[in-house]
């Protein structure tokens, strides 16, 4: 739980960043009629991308070390597929609730405080 914790402080913290460095960019995105759910969507996708990529890479990866792990022992379960598509849901759904607040902050935030010094 702790490590859940500090990855998400992390994720956090590295979204806060992105959205600063694009509040420009989101600033002429809502004066173009951009909304919130596309901003959103910007925003959300570069880390949804991550950690779908870090899912693919990691599943397969852990399934055949567990497998091999298991199997040296003289009473062993098997690992069902299942396991794993769940585990990964669930790292998706806590890496968009960690991105999410600063992606809706960014979109809500008025267009004119970020265009003011352009």
């Amino acid at each position: 739980m702790l490590a859940i914790f500090v990855a998400s402080l992390g994720l956090f913290g590295l979204a806060s960043f992105t959205a600063a460095q694009r509040t420009k960019e989101i600033g002429i995105r809502k004066v173009l009629g951009s909304s919130v759910s596309n901003i959103f969507l910007l925003l959300s996708k570069d880390f949804l991308k991550l950690v779908v990529i870090a899912n693919l890479i990691a599943v397969p990866v852990v399934w055949v070390l567990m497998n091999e792990w298991l199997s040296l022992f003289a009473f062993h379960v098997n690992i069902t597929f299942w396991i794993f598509i769940i585990a990964a849901v669930v790292t998706t759904l806590i890496a968009l609730i960690t991105v999410s607040y600063q992606s809706i902050s960014a979109a809500m935030a008025n267009p004119v405080k970020s265009l003011r010094y352009e």
